[in-house]
């Protein structure tokens, strides 16, 4: 208990899904956080459902494409808590299709949610994180950037790219004591549904699935680990996906 006590973190889309989920585990060991969205009601819902006199939790509606509500995002934490110590990248798009048929918009919407707002959040986390000594980074990737699955192209293209942005990030930040990692999950119960049709709406079959717990539980493995060391990648996948030995 209270492995994040006193603890400060951001956590994009948090109002659904994963984020909620890590939200939810972070506040159950004593941090401080901060979700946003683009849903006010749900991040709203969220904040009654989940506030604790343990923790604080606080809610602010952030579109993470756009660099003035990341940047407003940012100094209203700094504002209120004088500190960020945590950064859980998390929001997301899903999108795909036969490639000939995916649209500009398609793939401009995946890229820009996927890969543009988790730079758009690291770059607003770095000077705050190195001034004050350090801090952690939690990308929420996909074994998408390891194993694509057919009509798939955006997002797994956006995958792909987050995985290179920890790698670099990670990089940058490990002199000043910031650590950068990954976590790549395989299906999850929010982002396929249990008769096997993906987000790409291609009906791959009955598949098994893990629960966001499981993701938000790796992510407080990542935060509560000592300053002095980095866990730069996870997979979590249930135990009978086809993921070893699919090419």
């Amino acid at each position: 208990m209270n492995k994040l006590k006193g603890k400060v973190a951001i956590v994009t889309g948090g109002a659904t899904g994963i984020g909620k989920a890590i939200t939810e585990k972070f506040l159950s060991e004593g941090c401080n956080v901060v979700i946003a969205a683009r849903d006010l009601s749900r991040l709203e819902n969220v904040v009654k459902e989940l506030y604790t006199n343990k923790s604080d939790i606080l809610s602010i509606k952030t579109d993470v494409t756009k660099e003035t509500e990341v940047e407003n995002l940012f100094s209203s934490v700094i504002e209120k808590y004088g500190r960020l110590d945590i950064l859980v990248n998390n929001s997301g798009a899903f999108d795909g299709g036969v490639l000939e048929d995916i649209t500009f918009d398609q793939w401009n919407r995946v890229m820009s949610v996927n890969v543009t707002g988790m730079f758009l959040c690291t770059r607003q986390a770095f000077p705050i994180m190195k001034n004050q000594g350090g801090g952690k980074i939690i990308n929420i990737g996909s074994i998408a950037a390891q194993r694509a699955r057919h009509n798939s192209v955006p997002y797994t293209t956006s995958k792909h790219a987050v995985w290179g942005l920890t790698q670099a990030s990670a990089l940058e930040g490990r002199d000043f004591g910031i650590a950068v990692s990954s976590i790549h999950p395989g299906n999850v119960a929010v982002e396929r549904r249990s008769d096997g049709r993906s987000s790409t709406g291609r009906d791959e079959g009955p598949e098994p699935l893990i629960n966001p717990e499981e993701i938000g539980e790796t992510a407080l493995l990542m935060a509560s680990l000592p300053k002095s060391s980095n866990m730069l990648e996870a997979i979590i996948l249930p135990l009978s996906q086809d993921y070893l030995g699919r090419g």
